[in-house]
C-alpha cells in the first residue's frame, strides 16, 4: 500500500523552523554577479516605496562609491549616524550597531537598510564582520535590507577565484543568504555593464582602466551571471521544498532535474551508481542514492551482501550522491516515499530479465508506475549473464547452529500440534483441527523466523493427511476434495508464515532503531552532567562497548595542538593514523580511503570552534560498519566533541574568574597598603625637612643621617605612588587626557624631571623635523619616559650617554631610548615588562620591578606598544610606538598666540 502522509520529522523540522524564524527579522538582499549592476540603487528606490508606506525605516550605512544617481538617493532618507574607529593612524567611518539596535527597539516593525553584507568591520568593532551585525539586528526581531555580490558567497569563492582570478577575500556563509526571506536578483547585461564602466559611472577614472583589464570582462562577467542565476535557482528550489512540507504535499513537482539512484547488492547496483552519477554530472543537477531494507533483505544472514551494499553506497557518496539507507516493508513504497520527501522527480532503476520461473511477479519499476505516476523512471540495461540466476539452483548455504535449532523446534512444535490436536478428532470438523496447525505456523513464523514457518507449513499438511483425514496413517485420500483443502491449507500456511515473519523482522528493526535513540538519549543526558575529561572518556567506552561491541580509544588535544591519549582505552590504533586524521580533519583507517586495511576506524571530534581529539574505534569481528552505524558514529563524535569544548570553556571561566578574583584583592590590599603608608612616609619627609632648617644647624654627621631618612622615605613614597597607579591601570579607573602635543615638548618635559639623576650623562636627542603632533596624555607618557631613564641611570655606568630618537614610519611614530649598559637578560626580553619583575635577580639595585609594567599599561592605554632588546653593539634599546593620527584641522576663528 502507497503512504501518502507526509513525512513528519521533515515536516516537524520545518514547523520548528517558521516558529523561529516568526521572532526574527526578515531580510532581504539585493543580489548581483558585479558590482555596478544597480544593486544599492534598487534597494534605495524600494526604501522610497516602503517610506511612502510609513514604513519606519532608516539608513544604516550605504556606500554610494561616489555614484550620483545613488548619492541623490538617499537625500531624503533618515539615516543613523556613523561610529568613529580609530584604526592605524586614521578615523574610519562603520556602522553603528548599537544605534541601529536602539532605533528597532523604539521603533516596532523597524527597517534598517545595510549595505554591503560582506564587508570586513574596523579592527575594535563588536564583530569583524558586517554580516555577524545584520544576524544581531536579525535576532533583535529587525528587518534588514541588504546588498551582495555572487563572488562573496563562501561556497562559491573558490570558483570565482578560478574564472576571475582574483581571490576575494571577504565572505559571507551560505546559510545567510539561503535563510534570507527574500533574495532579489539584479541583473544587467555584460556590455551594458561594460559600457558603464567606460562611461565612468562605476569608479573613478583612474581604477576604470585598471578594473576593465582585470575582473570586468566579458568572460569573467557571462560566467558570473549564469553563477547568480544558478545560485538563486538552488534557494528558490529550497523555497519550493519549504512550501511543500508546509503544505503537505505527497507529489513530486518536477520543476527541476533531480535523480535517485537505487542501490542492489549485485552487478546491477554498481551499473546503476556509475550512470546515475554521469547522467547528473550531463545535467549538472544533484543526486541520491538509497539503499532499502526490506524485509525480504532483512532475514538474509549473509555478510557480503551488506559489505557488498556498503561499499556501493560509498562509492555512490565519492561520486558526489547523497547515500543513504532505509527501511521499508517494500521497495518500491520505500523509494517513493523518499522521492516524494526530497522532491527527486526521477529514479534510476537497473532492469533485470523477466524470471521465468515466476513470471507473475511485478518488478520494482512496474510497482511504482502503478503507484506514483508522478515519477520519471529510467532503467539501466545490465548484460543478462551478470545477474541471471535461479535461487533454488543455488548451492544453498549451510543452515546456522541458530537456524538448525528452530528447524529441530519446528518438528517438535508440528508433533507436539499433533498430539493435541487427536483427541479432538471424533468431536471437531476437520476445518476446525485445521485451525490448531495454522496456529503453530503463525507462533513458529514468530519465534524461529521465515524458514522455519515454510518447514512447519509442509510438515503440517503431511500430519494433518497422515493423521486426520482417511484413510489414516496413509497419504492417499479417499476423497479427492481433501486435495484443495491441503491446497488451501498449504497456501494459507505459506501467507501467515510469510506475513508473521515479515511483521516479526519490522518489529526488531523498530526495537533497533528505538533502542539506539534511547542510547544516544542517555548518552546525551550523561555527558550534560560531566566535569571532567575522563569521564566522558567513560561514557564514551561505555557507549562503543553497547552499541559495537567495539575497542575504543579517545584522544583529547591539548593546549599545544599534541594529542593525549585517555587511559581507558582498549584499542591500539596506529599513532601516524590517529596524527593524520587530527591534521586534515577527515575520518581514516577501517573502510576509508587512508590506510583502509587498518583494524581500527579513526573520527575526528570536530566542535564549533576547532577540533577536540580523535575517536579510534575498533569493531567486533561480526560487525559491519554500514551507513546506518557511520551515522550513529557522527552523532556520538559530536556529541563527545561538543561536551569536551564545553568542559574547556568552563574550565577556562574558572580560571578566569579566579585571576581575576586575586588581582581584585592583589590591587585592594597594595590599595589599601599603599594609602596606609602615604600618609607616615609624608610626615616623615617633614621631619626631616624641619630638622634640616632647624637653628643651630645640626652636625655634618646629622644633617647626612637626616638626608638619608629623607631620601629612602622618598624612594618608599615612590614606591607607593606606583603601587597606587599600577592598582588604578589594572582597574581601569585611570580616564586619559589626551591631547595634541609636539612630541619634542613631551621629551625635553622628562629629561628635565629626570635631571637629578642624568646631570653626568651625555644625552643625545634625534627627532626628525616633520614629526606630527601626538594625541596623548602628556603626564601619562612623560612618566613612561621618566621610568625608562630612571631605570637606565640604575643600570648604566654612571658617565655613559644616552641616546632618544624619533621618526615616523608609515601609520605609526616610533620613539627609541638607546643607552650603553649591559643590555637585557637573554630571554627575558618581554618578562621584564610584567609586574614585579626585575631581570637580574642577583642585582642589588633598588626597586621592585612596577616601572616598565606601569609603562606598558599606559601605552596600552593609548593604543601603542613598548617592547625593550639587546643592541647588536652593547646596551639596551627601548621603543615606543604610537598610532599615527590626523590632528584636526584649525579652524579660521581659533585665537592665534603671539609671542612677543
Amino acid at each position: 500500500m502507497n503512504d501518502k502522509r507526509p513525512n513528519p520529522d521533515l515536516l516537524l523540522k520545518q514547523v520548528n523552523a517558521d516558529e523561529i524564524q516568526a521572532t526574527r527579522g526578515h531580510l532581504k538582499i539585493f543580489f548581483g554577479a558585479s558590482a555596478g549592476v544597480g544593486k544599492t540603487y534598487a534597494m534605495l528606490t524600494a526604501a522610497h516605496e516602503a517610506l511612502k508606506q510609513e514604513i519606519p525605516l532608516v539608513m544604516g550605512i550605504v556606500e554610494t562609491h561616489g555614484r550620483t544617481e545613488t548619492a541623490r538617493l538617499t537625500r531624503d532618507l533618515p539615516r543613523l549616524d556613523l561610529k568613529k574607529i580609530s584604526y592605524r593612524g586614521r578615523v574610519l567611518d562603520e556602522f553603528d550597531l548599537d544605534a541601529a539596535l536602539s532605533f528597532g527597539k523604539s521603533h516596532p516593525n523597524a527597517l534598517i537598510l545595510v549595505d554591503e553584507l560582506a564587508h570586513s568591520n574596523v579592527p575594535g568593532s563588536r564583530h569583524p564582520k558586517r554580516w555577524q551585525d545584520v544576524e544581531e539586528l536579525l535576532r533583535a526581531g529587525i528587518d534588514v535590507w541588504t546588498t551582495m555580490n555572487v563572488q562573496h558567497l563562501e561556497s562559491l569563492n573558490d570558483i570565482v577565484s578560478r574564472i576571475t582570478g582574483i581571490l576575494v577575500r571577504e565572505t559571507v556563509p551560505d546559510r545567510i543568504f539561503d535563510e534570507a526571506e527574500e533574495v532579489i536578483v539584479i541583473d544587467l547585461p555584460p556590455d551594458e555593464l561594460i559600457q558603464r564602466l567606460k562611461q565612468g559611472k562605476m569608479y573613478l577614472p583612474e581604477q576604470t582602466l585598471l578594473a576593465s583589464k582585470n575582473f570586468f570582462r566579458k568572460g569573467n562577467l557571462l560566467a558570473l551571471r549564469e553563477l547568480t542565476l544558478r545560485r538563486t535557482a538552488d534557494r528558490i528550489d529550497g523555497e519550493i521544498q519549504a512550501y511543500r512540507l508546509r503544505n503537505a504535499s505527497t507529489t513530486v513537482w518536477p520543476h527541476r532535474e533531480s535523480l535517485l539512484a537505487c542501490i542492489t547488492p549485485d552487478a546491477i547496483g554498481e551499473k546503476v551508481i556509475r550512470s546515475s552519477a554521469r547522467l547528473a554530472s550531463q545535467l549538472d543537477v544533484p543526486w541520491h542514492a538509497i539503499y532499502i531494507e526490506s524485509p525480504s533483505s532483512l532475514h538474509e544472514n549473509d555478510n557480503n551482501i551488506r559489505e557488498k551494499a556498503v561499499h556501493l553506497l560509498k562509492l555512490a557518496s565519492d561520486l558526489g550522491a547523497t547515500a543513504v539507507t532505509q527501511s521499508a516493508s517494500d521497495v518500491a513504497s520505500g523509494l517513493i516515499r523518499y522521492a516524494r520527501d526530497h522532491n527527486l522527480s526521477r529514479l534510476v532503476l537497473g532492469r533485470a530479465p523477466r524470471k521465468w520461473y515466476w513470471p507473475w511477479k511485478k518488478s520494482t519499476a512496474q510497482k511504482i508506475e502503478m503507484q506514483a505516476d508522478d515519477l520519471d523512471i529510467l532503467q539501466v540495461s545490465v548484460p543478462q549473464q551478470a545477474v541471471f540466476h535461479i535461487p533454488f539452483l543455488r548451492m544453498p548455504s549451510l543452515p546456522t547452529k541458530t537456524e538448525w535449532k528452530g528447524y529441530f523446534a519446528t518438528l517438535l512444535i508440528c508433533a507436539i500440534t499433533t498430539l493435541f490436536a487427536i483427541p479432538f478428532k471424533e468431536t471437531l470438523e476437520l476445518t476446525n483441527i485445521v485451525m490448531f496447525f495454522l496456529l503453530a505456523v503463525a507462533y513458529i513464523a514468530v519465534r524461529y523466523g521465515r524458514g522455519s514457518a515454510i518447514l512447519a507449513a509442509f510438515v503440517n499438511v503431511f500430519l494433518f493427511d497422515i493423521c486426520f483425514v482417511p484413510p489414516k496413517f496413509s497419504i492417499a485420500v479417499s476423497d479427492a476434495q481433501f486435495a484443495i483443502t491441503f491446497a488451501v491449507m498449504l497456501v494459507v500456511a505459506l501467507i501467515i508464515g510469510q506475513l508473521t515473519a515479515n511483521l516479526k523482522m519490522q518489529s526488531n528493526a523498530a526495537i533497533e532503531r528505538e533502542r539506539r535513540v534511547r542510547s544516544l538519549y542517555e548518552m546525551s543526558r550523561d555527558l550534560s552532567a560531566v566535569l571532567m575529561i575522563e569521564q566522558i572518556a567513560d561514557i564514551a567506552a561505555r557507549f562503543l562497548h553497547t552499541e559495537f561491541g567495539a575497542k575504543q580509544a579517545l584522544f583529547i588535544a591539548d593546549d599545544n595542538d599534541q594529542l593525549q591519549k585517555m587511559s581507558n582505552a582498549t584499542a591500539n590504533p596506529n599513532i601516524a593514523l590517529v596524527q593524520w586524521a587530527y591534521e586534515h580533519g577527515l575520518p581514516a583507517g577501517l573502510g576509508t580511503d587512508t590506510l583502509p586495511t587498518s583494524p581500527c576506524f579513526v573520527l575526528p571530534l570536530k566542535a564549533t570552534m576547532r577540533l577536540r581529539g580523535i575517536l579510534a574505534i575498533e569493531p567486533g569481528e561480526k560487525t559491519v560498519l554500514g551507513p546506518e552505524q557511520h551515522r550513529l558514529l557522527d552523532i556520538c563524535a559530536s556529541l563527545l566533541a561538543i561536551s569536551i569544548e564545553r568542559i574547556h570553556y568552563l574550565d577556562v571561566a574558572q580560571k578566569t574568574m579566579v585571576q581575576v578574583e586575586s588581582e581584585r584583592l592583589r590591587n585592594s590590599l597594595l590599595s589599601a597598603i599603599s594609602h596606609d603608608l602615604r600618609t607616615p612616609l609624608t610626615a616623615l619627609v617633614g621631619l626631616a625637612d624641619t630638622l634640616l632648617m632647624t637653628k643651630p644647624e645640626v652636625s655634618a654627621e646629622q644633617k647626612e643621617l637626616l638626608d638619608a631618612m629623607r631620601q629612602s622615605a622618598l624612594r618608599m613614597n615612590d614606591l607607593v605612588s606606583n603601587l597606587l597607579d599600577m592598582a588604578k591601570l589594572e582597574a581601569g579607573t585611570v580616564h586619559l587626557n589626551k591631547q595634541w602635543q609636539p612630541l619634542e615638548e613631551v621629551v625635553g618635559s622628562a629629561l628635565s624631571s629626570c635631571s637629578a639623576f642624568l646631570d653626568k650623562r651625555p644625552i643625545t636627542v634625534h627627532l626628525d623635523g616633520d614629526l606630527p603632533l601626538v594625541n596623548i596624555d602628556t603626564v601619562l607618557i612623560e612618566r613612561v619616559l621618566v621610568n625608562i631613564l630612571e631605570n637606565a641611570s640604575k643600570y648604566t655606568p654612571q658617565y655613559s650617554p644616552i641616546e632618544i630618537s624619533g621618526y615616523r614610519n608609515g601609520d605609526q611614530i616610533t620613539l627609541t631610548i638607546d643607552d650603553h649598559g649591559p643590555g637585557l637578560p637573554a630571554g627575558q626580553e618581554n618578562i621584564i615588562f610584567e609586574k614585579f619583575e626585575r631581570g637580574e635577580k642577583e642585582n642589588a639595585t633598588p626597586g621592585i620591578g612596577l616601572g616598565l609594567a606601569i609603562s606598558k599599561a599606559i601605552m596600552k592605554a593609548h593604543e601603542g606598544k613598548i617592547s625593550g632588546e639587546s643592541r647588536p653593539d652593547g646596551g639596551a634599546r627601548f621603543t615606543l610606538i604610537f598610532p599615527f593620527l590626523s590632528p584636526p584641522e584649525m579652524k579660521d576663528d581659533f585665537p592665534i598666540r603671539e609671542d612677543s
